[in-house]
């Protein structure tokens, strides 16, 4: 974020997260990104310990208690480090921990927000299918009731922190009748009999971060382990899109800042004909291209997570914000990394500089926690309905009729 509309508490949490990135070892990275480490436990341990997991949770279970401009904060410095590491410090304390301190009981935020916040367990959210990705509301899924407990069958694939979680936030059908937003329930699942994760994948980017499949054989779960009670999955759902997308728009900038800052390094030593290539249109402009979009990621993620800090934003319109976010956000970032490696020519693209790991890390984030295309569903579906129940009906100018035809209404031919 922008140092200059921070206070000063903020800036002292921006230094706190930004010394904890350089505690990162350098072997750690190299090592996930090679498939060495599958899962860095002391990554989170180190955080739990500097108290940077759960920057918006309450403090009686171990957060920060600060709100989402803060969190925001936090999660530009930690996506500096490598998108892998983000994406798992985002996933436990931003995502699962939240929707267990707004949906769970107390026994479950003792049993797992409170040492997770620690680093002492780890969380994985269980959303996407074998069977399809964007159709969520059709998951396969199935719990079934059996006395006091639900027994639960299925399968989830690309999940981050599979292989080293301890708990996983699964969505089940309870009500299989049901219209598509009352047929689900969100449990929380210990690792336990009939829990089985599979590191199987061989992802293009973003290594080392546990993704896997989970297999789920006939588990059995008490209904106390269900957030928002049986068939109350869609809410958490809802609530779970705000810090997934987000908190995906804000770590992004984060991970592909370093792209800016080698680039600019390198084009500034680097000589062709006589002299620096920055000073070349060619190679500057595409840097200049870069910053402008890095500074207006930037101004949109802030702008959003103030308007949800506020309290007063419709959730409607902070819906479309957050898709906004998310979108604006991850295809920016992508058009930046390429701009890096096409300054610096070849040599970008061999592994002597970590450009090439930045665009291949980049990649999955026009993809995961929603597409960008449902993004684009999102926005138009929030849009049209804040224009025809809020803007048509503001009092302002309806500009439409500052044209020289306006009176000539039988041209207005609409069907």
């Amino acid at each position: 974020m922008f140092d200059y509309i921070m206070t000063d508490e903020q800036l002292k949490l921006r230094n706190e997260a930004r010394d904890f990135v350089k505690w990162v070892p350098r072997e750690m990275i190299l090592d996930m990104d090679a498939e060495k480490i599958h899962f860095p436990k002391e990554f989170l341990k180190e955080a739990g310990k500097r108290n940077l997991l759960g920057i918006r949770l309450p403090e009686q279970y171990g957060g920060r208690g600060l709100k989402w401009v803060d969190d925001c904060i936090v999660a530009e410095e930690i996506g500096v480090a490598s998108y892998s590491l983000a994406c798992l410090w985002g996933v436990g304390a931003d995502i699962v921990c939240e929707a267990i301190v707004e949906f769970g009981n107390e026994e479950l935020k003792q049993e797992i927000v409170v040492p997770l916040l620690k680093g002492d367990v780890y969380a994985a959210e269980c959303l996407t299918e074998p069977r399809g990705g964007s159709d969520f509301f059709g998951a396969t899924t199935i719990a079934k009731k059996d006395g006091s407990d639900w027994i639960i069958t299925g399968q989830k694939r690309f999940i981050v922190g599979a292989e080293g979680a301890d708990w996983f936030m699964v969505y089940a059908v309870t009500n299989p009748e049901g219209q598509p937003h009352e047929r689900l329930t969100c449990f929380m699942v210990p690792r336990t009999k009939g829990v089985e994760t599979k590191y199987i994948y061989g992802l293009m980017g973003v290594r080392g971060g546990g993704a896997g499949r989970l297999i789920l054989n006939e588990v059995r779960v008490p209904e106390r382990y269900a957030l928002n009670g049986i068939n109350g999955g869609f809410d958490v759902f809802v609530k779970n899109m705000i810090p997934e997308r987000l908190g995906t728009a804000a770590m992004t900038i984060g991970s592909v800042r370093p792209a800016i800052e080698i680039a600019t390094r390198y084009t500034s030593m680097r000589k062709a004909f006589g002299q620096p290539i920055a000073n070349f249109e060619a190679v500057g402009f595409k840097v200049a291209d870069s910053v402008m979009l890095l500074d207006a990621m930037r101004s949109l993620v802030y702008s959003t997570a103030l308007a949800i800090d506020s309290g007063k934003v419709h959730p409607g319109r902070i819906r479309r914000m957050v898709s906004e976010s998310k979108k604006f956000v991850t295809e920016s970032a992508w058009t930046i990394a390429n701009n890096c490696m096409q300054v610096m020519g070849g040599i970008g693209y061999t592994n002597v500089y970590p450009i090439e790991r930045i665009v291949r890390d980049i990649r999955l984030s026009m993809i995961w926690v929603g597409t960008n295309e449902i993004m684009d569903l999102i926005i138009q579906n929030e849009w049209y309905k804040e224009y025809f129940k809020v803007i048509s009906k503001e009092n302002i100018r309806d500009v439409e009729q500052d044209a020289p035809g306006a009176d000539q209404i039988e041209e207005k031919v609409y069907e």
